[in-house]
């Protein structure tokens, strides 16, 4: 485990940027200490590496947290298009370069601007965002948070806490009891009225990136208690029809 202090260190971000991205839910640290400490461990610092990337590429913020919240996000898939996206930044330095050059050289070429067109990078930025998950839905959900203040997104991010904190008090029950599925067409809504269309396809897409471990899992068991995040996918699966009724 690092601290934030050593994350800081070895990535050459500010423990400031560290502590931001934890408020917004971008990037959870594995664990606090008792005194509240945040502590990284090799999958957290796996992931600031894939968001400083994406950051380098100008990315928001608010377009990596919801590319990353994606269901169909897949970390080796990002990096190819990362890798091809900082080549074709690559190829537009040195275009511009041999244009510097040239200019040093034998002067100004007022005919020729071919070097400052950035639309390759531009398209094909636009295409890696819209590859994550149900485009529909991602366009919906910039529009629905273009105007919430942090303090919004922050009140938002606890309210949806908070209903995993209510799953927590149901684990071990049957999950396909009416208060238990009251509580999934809780989140369902919940995620409709602040984030985007939660068809039951993209609900159940959710319930196994809840449960399939990583920061979803732990924050989800930091809330409702260890298992609760297991418990709330097998209750959205039965909500869903994707496992027979316990």
């Amino acid at each position: 485990m690092r601290t934030v202090h050593e994350v800081s260190e070895l990535a050459g971000v500010s423990a400031r940027t560290l502590q931001y991205y934890d408020q917004i839910g971008l990037l959870r640290p594995a664990e606090y200490t008792r005194s509240g400490y945040r502590l990284y461990d090799d999958a957290a610092i796996g992931k600031l590496q894939q968001i400083l990337l994406f950051r380098e590429l100008e990315f928001s913020l608010k377009d990596i947290k919801a590319m990353m919240e994606s269901p169909d996000f897949d970390s080796g898939k990002a990096l190819e298009q990362q890798i091809t996206l900082l080549l074709l930044k690559k190829e537009h330095l040195e275009n511009l370069i041999d244009l510097a050059r040239g200019i040093k050289a034998i002067g100004v070429n007022t005919m020729d601007f071919t070097a400052f067109d950035t639309k390759k990078i531009d398209e094909y930025a636009a295409q890696a965002k819209a590859s994550w998950g149900n485009s529909e839905a991602y366009r919906e959900f910039e529009e629905k948070t273009k105007d919430c203040t942090r303090e919004e997104e922050r009140n938002v991010n606890v309210q949806m806490m908070t209903i995993f904190t209510e799953f927590g008090r149901h684990v071990g029950e049957a999950a396909d009891s009416s208060e238990v599925q009251g509580l999934v067409k809780k989140l369902q809504t919940f995620i409709t009225e602040h984030f985007y269309t939660c068809t039951d396809e993209i609900l159940s897409g959710l319930g196994k990136m809840y449960a399939g471990g990583g920061d979803f899992t732990k924050n989800i068991d930091a809330a409702g208690g260890a298992g609760t995040a297991v418990f709330a996918n097998e209750a959205i699966q039965v909500y869903c029809g994707k496992m027979p009724q316990l």
